[in-house]
This record gives structure tokens, C-alpha cells and sequence, in this order.
């Protein structure tokens, strides 16, 4: 099976010539398609800084990030911008919904940006509520569900436009024992039913069980 990220001799430095702090340390390593992956480690590790560079959020120091066999370090502009909202999901550790939208309107936006025709957006949210047992909440406030119900909506956010890549950072460190269960549950479903690949950074045994 084909890699969906490669990184190759990949380093990242923060500070000046006087104060200069290594973050990423010559590390390379491949993932294959429609894999859960996990990158476990301690806080300080360098984890966050590792997803923040494969989502072009900070820039490498050297080396390379290649996802979907397109070297990512050297897009700019409109390219880079493309690449963000055609190729990757996020989801975040705070959930970073919008609590001025439903939860429909929260999944509905990633589509509307790549300017999806709304009977084509309605389909597609109709099916991925379904998949993620969602449909009941799809009219309410983030204010209005459970912390688990958010993740799960972030979830679909994040899955809804097909990304080749989804990339979670410490997923569950906002949930109880019990939702973190069930979110890791749905991610086996995406992987194994939906072929979606997921790159998760966590510090819990726990969630880097549920990886392959």
C-alpha cells in the first residue's frame, strides 16, 4: 500500500544564535494509506510541533513533509491554501467549534468554502450524522451537547470534504474516560469503514492503543 506522509530528516528549531532550542530532532518515518497512526509521547516532546509542521501551520527548519507524494515544504500562497482545505481534517483537542453555529452549520462549513452546492452539502452531512450517530444533535449550539457530542461533531467537520489525511491533536484530553472510549471507537469506524487516514499526537497509553 502506497504512504499517504513521509517525512524525511525533518528538523525544527525555535529561538536565535543565543538562545536556540531544538524541537524536532532529525526524525523520519513513512505512514501508509487508510492507517490509524499514533505518535506517543510526553508533554514538551515535541509532538504538537511535529503536527503543526505536517499542517503547515509552522515551517520546517530542513528536511521534508511529503503527503499524498506532494512535497509540502515548498508550497506557497494559493498553493498552500489549496493544499490545507482539499487534502487535510483537523481535529482539535478544544473541539474549535463555532458557538455562533449549529453543529449542522459547523460540518456544513468546510463544503461551503470549497463552494459545494447546498443539496450536495445537505447529502453529505445527512450521511456522515448518520455514521457517526449524530443526527439528533445536528440542530443544536455547541453550548447545547456533551463534550463527547462535540468531538464527534469536530469529527465529521474535519472528514466531510474527504481530506487524505486527518490529523488529531491530543483528541481525547478534553474528554472524561467514557467519551474518550467512544471517540476512539469512531475513529477505528472511519479508518476501517471509511478509509480515512488519522495521525494522532497523544501522551495517553491509552488513545495510542486504539492506533495500528
Amino acid at each position: 500500500m502506497e504512504n499517504i506522509l513521509k517525512i524525511e530528516r525533518i528538523e525544527k528549531y525555535y529561538g536565535n544564535k543565543t538562545s536556540l532550542t531544538k524541537a524536532i530532532d532529525n526524525i523520519s518515518f513513512e505512514v501508509k494509506k487508510v492507517n490509524l497512526f499514533a505518535i506517543m509521547g510526553t508533554s514538551g516532546s515535541g509532538k504538537t510541533t511535529l503536527l503543526n509542521c505536517i499542517s503547515t501551520i509552522d515551517k520546517v527548519t530542513s528536511g521534508y513533509i511529503f503527503v499524498d507524494g506532494e512535497n509540502i515544504t515548498k508550497l506557497r500562497g494559493n498553493e498552500l491554501n489549496k493544499f490545507r482545505r482539499e487534502k487535510l481534517g483537523f481535529i482539535f483537542q478544544d473541539f474549535n467549534l463555532l458557538d455562533t453555529l449549529t453543529a449542522y452549520e459547523n460540518i456544513a462549513l468546510a463544503l461551503t468554502i470549497q463552494n459545494i452546492v447546498p443539496k450536495e452539502i445537505d447529502k453529505k452531512i445527512i450521511k456522515i450524522a448518520k455514521e457517526l450517530k449524530i443526527e439528533e444533535i445536528l440542530q443544536k449550539y455547541p453550548y447545547q451537547i456533551s463534550g463527547g457530542q462535540k468531538q464527534r461533531v469536530a469529527s465529521a467537520r474535519a472528514i466531510i470534504t474527504d481530506p487524505k489525511l486527518v490529523l488529531a491533536d491530543e483528541p481525547t484530553g478534553a474528554l472524561d474516560s467514557n467519551s474518550s472510549k467512544k471517540l476512539l471507537e469512531q475513529f477505528e469506524y472511519l479508518n476501517n469503514k471509511l478509509n480515512a487516514t488519522i495521525l494522532m499526537v497523544t501522551h495517553d497509553a491509552f488513545t495510542a492503543s486504539y492506533a495500528k
